[in-house]
């Protein structure tokens, strides 16, 4: 499958049905040659791809370019779809996530981007800093490095800024197996996360399934308004009842929602307990 997958489509990707996306899997899974049912797959999931790229591109320097990390992340993707094994319940998006990210960060570190007069500057200034640290015993600072090299405080800082910029971002933070590091704590504010992109689906199921049990009156009203975009004195006049009724079947279409959403937690909180 070729790169064709492009984000600016991304809107026009018709989204399947959970019972779909698990039909499709259940194809694929039994038939692993078939690169159609791949592609199908790899489609279905290329927002995870728009997620990682999304929070890696803004930590990196305009030398890479958005196109080029996309490509990156849809090999990740690609991957995961064909070594994916739904193994003691694991997700697909969480399995996913990790090969897309790490592809694209392999494919970074896999680059030397910086022009060779560059890494022969940040090797002199490496150079004098073990020397001074040698001398003073402790580490120099980037004023001290640049008398010793002859050149500007500014200078030395734009050199080791230069050797930085890629890899810091993969530094880590803290120690331990909860240690971070940098780059997982940018916040992309463009996208959604998966996990709030499924939260978000999984509020609407559900208000959607209590809407469905509002007696009719009471749940086209509540279409005509937060749909339809209608006030209550055109709904009124639609449906051929006064500006107060309307306002007052809302009040009572919204406290029946609550109750319903409420209901609805409770037994998923009783279900996790179990």
């Amino acid at each position: 499958m070729e790169n064709e997958n492009s984000f600016s489509s991304y809107n026009n990707i018709k989204r399947l049905s959970d019972e779909e996306i698990v039909s499709l899997w259940e194809q694929y899974l039994n038939d692993h040659d078939n690169k159609e049912l791949r592609d199908k797959l790899i489609v279905q999931y290329i927002y995870l791809t728009r997620y990682v790229v999304g929070r890696v591109k803004v930590a990196l320097p305009p030398t890479f370019t958005f196109e080029d990390i996309s490509s990156y992340g849809i090999e990740g993707l690609i991957d995961a779809v064909e070594k994916y094994t739904p193994r003691n319940g694991a997700r697909f998006e969480t399995y996913a996530l990790v090969r897309i990210r790490g592809n694209i960060i392999d494919k970074i570190r896999s680059q030397d981007f910086l022009p060779r007069s560059v890494r022969r500057k940040i090797r002199d200034v490496k150079e004098a800093q073990e020397q001074l640290k040698k001398q003073f015993g402790r580490p120099a600072t980037n004023s001290e490095v640049a008398e010793l090299l002859g050149m500007e405080t500014d200078k030395v800082d734009q050199i080791l800024a230069d050797d930085t910029t890629i890899t810091s971002i993969y530094d880590k933070k803290g120690s331990g197996e909860d240690s971070l590091e940098i780059i997982d704590t940018i916040k992309d504010s463009t996208h959604k996360a998966p996990h709030e992109e499924y939260e978000e689906k999984n509020i609407k199921g559900q208000l959607e399934a209590a809407l469905k049990r509002l007696p009719e009156r009471e749940r086209m009203i509540m279409v005509l308004y937060y749909h339809e975009n209608m006030t209550f004195k055109e709904i009124g006049e639609t449906v051929n009842i006064s500006e107060s009724r309307v306002c007052q079947i809302h009040a009572q279409a919204i406290m029946k929602l609550k109750n319903l959403l409420s209901e609805n937690r409770s037994v998923r909180m009783q279900q996790s307990i179990v």
